[in-house]
């Protein structure tokens, strides 16, 4: 049965308006050869092996309204979570978070116009780099999670590098609008962007230009994301419609209606079998893809839903609203 696992009211003092989720995988670490110095001292008591680490879930978001300033991680059990970090970097409320496909890395942006790269493990700023007001709004890592991407107010995509923070390619899309959504396809071959005037561009990763743009939608696209496959893209928008695309065609294969108000955010399940949808209207829908319809339909936050994603075991989704909440779900896969 789809139901509620735990809501953490109060999770952050303003509206909450991003959130991602992570796995932590810890590195295999080679145990070191016996030392000649034990060899030669066998009475010696062994030195004592280091706390084996735990795989772990975790979930990160970020806040608008003063004084939001951090970002929050928080560890997800069974049917709850717990408060791992609060990462101090920014100086105004915080716009996007996302999570590194490895799990490394944490990446949030601010309306203080800075982008922060984050260990995910500790909370330790790895990287900040500042831009110009309004440069920076979505953030999204690249599949091989070795660059962090961001549009700007000419629709102009930076790219950069994780391990130092410096630019490595711009794509241009000339005469673009303010860049609102990012998502980079799982294949790494491109990024799309949704503009504030409805406009959605396709950028060809490699050869650094712009190979599709889709004018699908009437008002601003809030949300977009690539199936697990990068065959489709989804989008949402203010005109309270989603869309599917075929990447390869440019076609639209599907307008999806069930929203009263804008849609806000998008995510597909890890299977590409389903999304999650949320809204304006303070709902999170999940949707079945092959059948094009609403399975199921949760009203249980008080204000607009800014955004939703679905975990990597496709169980579970989270969602994050203006009523200052965090809500985890309970979705099985194979119940409808």
């Amino acid at each position: 049965m789809f139901s509620v696992l735990h809501k953490e009211e109060f999770a952050h003092s303003g509206s909450i308006w991003t959130c991602a989720w992570g796995h932590f995988k810890p590195e295999v670490e080679e145990e070191p050869e016996e030392s000649q110095e034990s060899q030669e001292n066998p009475d010696e008591p062994p030195k004592e092996k280091p706390p084996v680490k735990e795989e772990y879930d975790f979930i990160v978001s970020g806040a608008i309204g003063n004084p939001e300033t951090e970002v929050k991680v928080w560890r997800v059990e069974e049917d709850k979570f717990t408060h791992l970090h609060s990462l101090a970097g920014h100086s105004l409320g915080i716009v996007s978070v996302e999570v590194s496909p490895n799990g490394k890395y944490i990446a949030s942006s601010s309306l203080d116009s800075t982008l922060c790269i984050w260990n995910s493990e500790d909370g330790k700023l790895l990287n900040q780099v500042s831009l110009g007001p309004v440069d920076l709004w979505t953030v999204a890592f690249s599949p091989d999670s070795k660059y962090v991407i961001s549009g700007s107010n000419d629709g102009k995509i930076s790219m950069y590098n994780v391990e130092n923070g410096k630019v490595d390619q711009i794509l241009d899309p000339q005469n673009g609008k303010f860049t609102l959504s990012l998502a980079y396809s799982p294949d790494g071959k491109y990024i799309a962007s949704g503009a504030l005037d409805g406009i959605i561009n396709i950028f060809d990763v490699q050869a650094g230009k712009v190979v599709q743009t889709l004018e699908g939608h009437a008002m601003s696209v809030r949300s977009l994301c690539f199936s697990p496959d990068s065959q489709m893209l989804l989008t949402a928008s203010d005109d309270r419609h989603m869309k599917l695309y075929d990447v390869a065609h440019s076609d639209v294969v599907q307008t999806l209606s069930g929203h009263s108000s804008w849609v806000l955010s998008v995510s597909f399940s890890g299977t590409g079998k389903r999304f999650a949808s949320s809204s304006s209207d303070k709902t999170v829908k999940i949707w079945e893809v092959n059948e094009r319809k609403n399975i199921h339909t949760f009203n249980d936050h008080q204000d607009q839903v800014w955004c939703v994603k679905y975990n990597p075991n496709c169980d579970r989704v989270v969602s994050v609203s203006e009523d200052k909440s965090i809500i985890l779900f309970d979705c099985p896969p194979n119940v409808y």
